[in-house]
Protein backbone atom coordinates (compact mmCIF):
# COMPACT_ATOMS: atom_id res chain seq x y z
CA UNK A 1 0.00 0.00 0.00
CA UNK A 2 1.35 3.45 -0.94
CA UNK A 3 1.07 6.32 1.46
CA UNK A 4 0.27 9.78 0.09
CA UNK A 5 2.73 12.58 0.84
CA UNK A 6 1.43 15.88 2.07
CA UNK A 7 1.98 18.78 -0.36
CA UNK A 8 4.83 20.38 1.66
CA UNK A 9 6.61 17.04 1.98
CA UNK A 10 6.13 16.32 -1.73
CA UNK A 11 7.60 19.70 -2.69
CA UNK A 12 10.55 19.12 -0.38
CA UNK A 13 11.25 15.66 -1.80
CA UNK A 14 11.04 16.94 -5.40
CA UNK A 15 13.22 19.93 -4.63
CA UNK A 16 16.11 17.85 -3.33
CA UNK A 17 17.28 16.58 -6.76
CA UNK A 18 16.97 20.08 -8.21
CA UNK A 19 19.06 21.59 -5.43
CA UNK A 20 21.64 18.84 -5.85
CA UNK A 21 21.74 19.41 -9.60
CA UNK A 22 22.21 23.18 -9.18
CA UNK A 23 24.92 22.66 -6.57
CA UNK A 24 26.74 20.28 -8.89
CA UNK A 25 26.43 22.67 -11.86
CA UNK A 26 27.74 25.57 -9.79
CA UNK A 27 31.03 23.83 -9.16
CA UNK A 28 31.40 21.47 -12.12
CA UNK A 29 33.70 22.59 -14.98
CA UNK A 30 31.78 23.76 -18.04
CA UNK A 31 32.86 23.62 -21.73
CA UNK A 32 33.33 27.38 -22.01
CA UNK A 33 36.16 29.89 -22.17
CA UNK A 34 36.00 33.38 -20.69
CA UNK A 35 37.42 36.09 -22.93
CA UNK A 36 38.26 39.77 -22.58
CA UNK A 37 39.96 42.52 -24.63
CA UNK A 38 43.61 41.63 -25.25
CA UNK A 39 46.73 43.43 -26.36
CA UNK A 40 47.04 45.40 -29.58
CA UNK A 41 50.20 45.98 -31.59
CA UNK A 42 51.13 48.58 -34.19
CA UNK A 43 52.33 46.57 -37.19
CA UNK A 44 54.08 49.67 -38.54
CA UNK A 45 56.25 49.85 -35.43
CA UNK A 46 57.94 47.52 -32.96
CA UNK A 47 56.69 44.77 -30.69
CA UNK A 48 58.95 43.88 -27.76
CA UNK A 49 61.75 46.01 -29.25
CA UNK A 50 61.63 44.18 -32.61
CA UNK A 51 60.14 45.62 -35.83
CA UNK A 52 56.93 43.82 -36.70
CA UNK A 53 57.54 44.23 -40.45
CA UNK A 54 60.99 44.08 -42.03
CA UNK A 55 61.33 44.38 -45.80
CA UNK A 56 64.46 43.72 -47.85
CA UNK A 57 64.91 44.07 -51.60
CA UNK A 58 62.74 47.17 -52.01
CA UNK A 59 62.75 50.77 -50.82
CA UNK A 60 60.43 51.39 -47.88
CA UNK A 61 58.66 54.51 -46.69
CA UNK A 62 58.79 56.27 -43.33
CA UNK A 63 55.20 56.04 -42.12
CA UNK A 64 53.09 58.06 -39.70
CA UNK A 65 50.03 56.97 -37.82
CA UNK A 66 49.43 53.42 -36.63
CA UNK A 67 47.89 50.20 -37.89
CA UNK A 68 47.03 48.20 -34.79
CA UNK A 69 46.15 44.52 -34.91
CA UNK A 70 43.85 43.47 -32.07
CA UNK A 71 43.50 40.36 -29.93
CA UNK A 72 41.36 38.82 -27.24
CA UNK A 73 42.61 37.07 -24.11
CA UNK A 74 41.01 33.77 -23.15
CA UNK A 75 41.24 31.55 -20.12
CA UNK A 76 43.82 28.79 -20.53
CA UNK A 77 42.64 25.57 -22.20
CA UNK A 78 42.85 23.68 -18.90
CA UNK A 79 41.16 26.35 -16.76
CA UNK A 80 38.07 25.10 -14.92
CA UNK A 81 35.17 27.43 -15.73
CA UNK A 82 32.21 27.15 -13.33
CA UNK A 83 28.60 28.27 -13.59
CA UNK A 84 29.39 31.19 -11.31
CA UNK A 85 32.21 32.30 -13.61
CA UNK A 86 29.90 32.12 -16.61
CA UNK A 87 27.16 34.15 -14.90
CA UNK A 88 29.63 36.84 -13.82
CA UNK A 89 31.03 37.16 -17.33
CA UNK A 90 27.60 37.05 -18.95
CA UNK A 91 26.60 40.36 -17.38
CA UNK A 92 29.97 42.09 -17.89
CA UNK A 93 30.40 44.33 -20.95
CA UNK A 94 34.16 43.76 -21.06
CA UNK A 95 33.96 39.96 -20.98
CA UNK A 96 32.36 37.30 -23.14
CA UNK A 97 31.52 33.63 -22.76
CA UNK A 98 32.50 31.53 -25.75
CA UNK A 99 32.29 27.77 -26.37
CA UNK A 100 35.70 26.33 -25.60
CA UNK A 101 35.80 24.57 -28.97
CA UNK A 102 35.42 27.93 -30.75
CA UNK A 103 38.54 29.22 -28.99
CA UNK A 104 40.67 26.09 -28.81
CA UNK A 105 40.72 22.95 -30.99
CA UNK A 106 38.82 20.15 -29.30
CA UNK A 107 40.66 17.22 -27.76
CA UNK A 108 44.15 18.71 -27.86
CA UNK A 109 46.61 19.36 -25.07
CA UNK A 110 47.80 22.83 -24.16
CA UNK A 111 51.09 22.20 -25.95
CA UNK A 112 49.31 20.98 -29.09
CA UNK A 113 47.03 24.03 -29.03
CA UNK A 114 50.01 26.40 -28.75
CA UNK A 115 51.65 24.65 -31.69
CA UNK A 116 48.42 24.87 -33.70
CA UNK A 117 48.10 28.62 -33.03
CA UNK A 118 51.74 29.19 -33.98
CA UNK A 119 51.24 27.34 -37.26
CA UNK A 120 48.11 29.37 -37.98
CA UNK A 121 50.03 32.59 -37.38
CA UNK A 122 52.82 31.48 -39.74
CA UNK A 123 50.32 30.58 -42.47
CA UNK A 124 48.57 33.93 -41.92
CA UNK A 125 51.86 35.81 -42.27
CA UNK A 126 52.72 34.01 -45.50
CA UNK A 127 49.25 34.70 -46.95
CA UNK A 128 49.41 38.35 -45.83
CA UNK A 129 52.76 38.85 -47.53
CA UNK A 130 51.58 37.22 -50.75
CA UNK A 131 48.34 39.21 -50.75
CA UNK A 132 50.17 42.52 -50.28
CA UNK A 133 52.76 41.82 -52.98
CA UNK A 134 50.06 40.61 -55.37
CA UNK A 135 48.08 43.79 -54.74
CA UNK A 136 51.17 45.90 -55.53
CA UNK A 137 52.13 43.74 -58.54
CA UNK A 138 55.52 43.02 -56.98
CA UNK A 139 57.51 39.81 -57.14
CA UNK A 140 58.13 37.80 -54.01
CA UNK A 141 61.34 36.51 -55.59
CA UNK A 142 63.06 39.89 -55.27
CA UNK A 143 61.45 41.14 -52.07
CA UNK A 144 61.75 39.43 -48.69
CA UNK A 145 59.23 40.31 -46.00
CA UNK A 146 59.71 39.18 -42.42
CA UNK A 147 56.86 39.44 -39.92
CA UNK A 148 57.43 39.04 -36.18
CA UNK A 149 54.84 39.34 -33.45
CA UNK A 150 55.69 37.72 -30.14
CA UNK A 151 53.17 35.92 -27.92
CA UNK A 152 50.33 36.04 -30.46
CA UNK A 153 48.83 33.08 -32.28
CA UNK A 154 46.10 32.48 -34.80
CA UNK A 155 45.27 33.99 -38.20
CA UNK A 156 43.30 37.12 -37.28
CA UNK A 157 46.13 39.64 -37.85
CA UNK A 158 46.35 38.81 -41.57
CA UNK A 159 44.54 41.90 -42.86
CA UNK A 160 46.59 44.30 -40.73
CA UNK A 161 49.86 42.62 -41.77
CA UNK A 162 48.95 43.10 -45.44
CA UNK A 163 47.98 46.73 -44.91
CA UNK A 164 51.24 47.36 -43.06
CA UNK A 165 53.27 45.94 -45.95
CA UNK A 166 51.33 48.03 -48.47
CA UNK A 167 51.79 51.18 -46.37
CA UNK A 168 55.54 50.64 -46.00
CA UNK A 169 56.04 49.99 -49.71
CA UNK A 170 53.48 52.24 -51.38
CA UNK A 171 51.37 54.17 -48.87
CA UNK A 172 48.33 55.63 -50.60
CA UNK A 173 50.25 55.49 -53.92
CA UNK A 174 50.41 59.30 -53.99
CA UNK A 175 53.07 59.94 -51.36
CA UNK A 176 50.75 59.83 -48.36
CA UNK A 177 50.11 57.29 -45.64
CA UNK A 178 47.23 54.83 -45.59
CA UNK A 179 46.50 55.90 -42.03
CA UNK A 180 46.35 59.63 -42.74
CA UNK A 181 48.20 59.98 -39.44
CA UNK A 182 45.37 58.28 -37.54
CA UNK A 183 45.41 55.28 -35.24
CA UNK A 184 43.63 52.63 -37.30
CA UNK A 185 42.83 49.26 -35.77
CA UNK A 186 41.16 46.17 -37.12
CA UNK A 187 40.99 42.44 -37.48
CA UNK A 188 40.39 39.83 -40.16
CA UNK A 189 42.01 36.82 -41.74
CA UNK A 190 43.35 37.13 -45.27
CA UNK A 191 43.90 34.76 -48.16
CA UNK A 192 46.66 35.10 -50.74
CA UNK A 193 44.11 36.50 -53.20
CA UNK A 194 43.24 39.30 -50.78
CA UNK A 195 39.93 37.95 -49.47
CA UNK A 196 39.21 39.01 -45.89
CA UNK A 197 37.56 36.51 -43.55
CA UNK A 198 35.73 36.59 -40.21
CA UNK A 199 37.54 35.96 -36.93
CA UNK A 200 35.25 36.11 -33.87
CA UNK A 201 35.55 38.11 -30.65
CA UNK A 202 35.07 41.36 -32.56
CA UNK A 203 33.10 43.19 -29.84
CA UNK A 204 36.01 42.69 -27.44
CA UNK A 205 38.57 43.73 -30.05
CA UNK A 206 36.80 47.04 -30.62
CA UNK A 207 37.16 47.74 -26.91
CA UNK A 208 40.87 46.94 -27.04
CA UNK A 209 41.23 49.22 -30.07
CA UNK A 210 39.50 52.16 -28.38
CA UNK A 211 41.52 51.64 -25.19
CA UNK A 212 44.74 51.94 -27.21
CA UNK A 213 43.78 55.11 -29.04
CA UNK A 214 42.12 53.96 -32.27
CA UNK A 215 39.42 56.06 -33.91
CA UNK A 216 38.75 53.73 -36.85
CA UNK A 217 38.21 49.97 -36.84
CA UNK A 218 38.34 47.73 -39.92
CA UNK A 219 35.98 44.79 -39.47
CA UNK A 220 35.11 41.84 -41.73
CA UNK A 221 31.77 42.79 -43.26
CA UNK A 222 30.02 39.65 -42.03
CA UNK A 223 30.81 40.65 -38.44
CA UNK A 224 29.36 44.16 -38.54
CA UNK A 225 26.51 43.14 -36.25
CA UNK A 226 28.85 41.75 -33.60
CA UNK A 227 31.09 44.81 -33.83
CA UNK A 228 28.15 47.18 -33.27
CA UNK A 229 26.90 45.25 -30.22
CA UNK A 230 29.28 46.86 -27.70
CA UNK A 231 30.84 49.54 -29.91
CA UNK A 232 32.77 52.14 -27.88
CA UNK A 233 31.85 55.76 -28.49
CA UNK A 234 34.10 57.57 -30.93
CA UNK A 235 35.16 54.43 -32.82
CA UNK A 236 34.16 54.35 -36.49
CA UNK A 237 33.53 50.98 -38.13
CA UNK A 238 34.56 50.32 -41.72
CA UNK A 239 33.45 46.95 -43.14
CA UNK A 240 35.84 45.18 -45.50
CA UNK A 241 35.74 42.08 -47.69
CA UNK A 242 39.06 42.39 -49.56
CA UNK A 243 42.48 43.96 -49.16
CA UNK A 244 41.79 46.17 -52.18
CA UNK A 245 38.58 47.39 -50.59
CA UNK A 246 40.32 48.09 -47.30
CA UNK A 247 43.01 50.15 -49.03
CA UNK A 248 40.40 52.06 -51.06
CA UNK A 249 38.41 52.84 -47.91
CA UNK A 250 41.46 54.17 -46.08
CA UNK A 251 42.51 56.29 -49.08
CA UNK A 252 38.98 57.73 -49.32
CA UNK A 253 38.97 58.41 -45.59
CA UNK A 254 42.32 60.19 -45.83
CA UNK A 255 41.58 62.23 -48.94
CA UNK A 256 37.93 62.97 -48.27
CA UNK A 257 37.17 61.85 -51.82
CA UNK A 258 35.04 58.86 -52.62
CA UNK A 259 32.73 56.88 -50.37
CA UNK A 260 33.72 55.13 -47.16
CA UNK A 261 31.44 52.18 -46.36
CA UNK A 262 29.89 51.80 -42.93
CA UNK A 263 28.23 49.01 -40.98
Amino acid sequence: MLSRLTRPRAVAVCALPVVALLATAAFAPLPFSLTQPGMTANVLGENQHTPVITIKGAETRTTTGQLRMTTIEATNPDTRVSLGDVLDAWFATDQAVMPRDSVYPSGQSTKEIEQHNTEQMKQSQDAATEAALNYLDLSGKNIKVTLKLADVGGPSAGLLFSLGIVDKLDGDSNGGDLTGGRVIAGTGTIDADGTVGAVGGVSLKTQAAKRDGATVFLVPKDECGDAKAELPKGLRLIPVTTLKGAVSSLVALESGKGSVPSC
